[in-house]
């Protein structure tokens, strides 16, 4: 995924939802501080619960994962779920670096292709790649348990062999 020059953290008018959104590569603190993201944030961050009876085997699932979320700024599913998974990865040690952020327009969109191979029908979503860039896992708009176990059983499951 090579973003080449494209601006960080650019907002575009959306014609979809006739607001401002982010679009593109961002980074946490363009999200975390864009106006309508931030309204729900930081109350979303500050009263979510991590489940630490799961951050040791989580911290270790992580370990040599890289993690892309694709969110919308205008979406109540992002803002409600990424401020979550943010508090999780926090707690868990889990290195900024190792994650990045795209945000999408009101069609699930960015521009120049950007996640034209990631086949996103839902936001947010959460994508776990190994070393070589190959996806082994996601999590799309919401966890089916919580956060939490639901990456601890998706990151910890045996390879299916055929």
């Amino acid at each position: 995924m090579n973003v080449g020059a494209q601006e960080l953290n650019k907002k575009i008018e959306d014609p979809t939802r006739h607001k401002q959104v982010m679009i593109n590569q961002c980074s946490r603190e363009g999200i975390t501080t864009f106006p309508e993201f931030k309204e729900s944030y930081d109350s979303n961050y500050e009263n979510y619960a991590v489940d630490s009876t799961l951050l040791k085997n989580l911290s270790a699932a992580l370990k040599d994962k890289q993690i892309t979320i694709v969110l919308g700024t205008w979406c109540g599913d992002s803002k409600l779920q990424v401020p979550h998974f943010l508090k999780i990865m926090d707690a868990a040690g889990i290195e900024p670096s190792k994650i990045s952020y795209i945000a999408v327009d009101g069609s699930k969109h960015t521009e120049n292709g950007l996640i034209d191979e990631m086949k996103i029908t839902n936001v947010p979503t959460f994508i776990f790649t190994d070393k070589k860039g190959s996806e082994v896992a996601r999590i799309t708009e919401h966890p089916q348990e919580s956060l939490e176990k639901d990456m601890v059983k998706l990151l910890t499951a045996t390879p299916k062999t055929n």
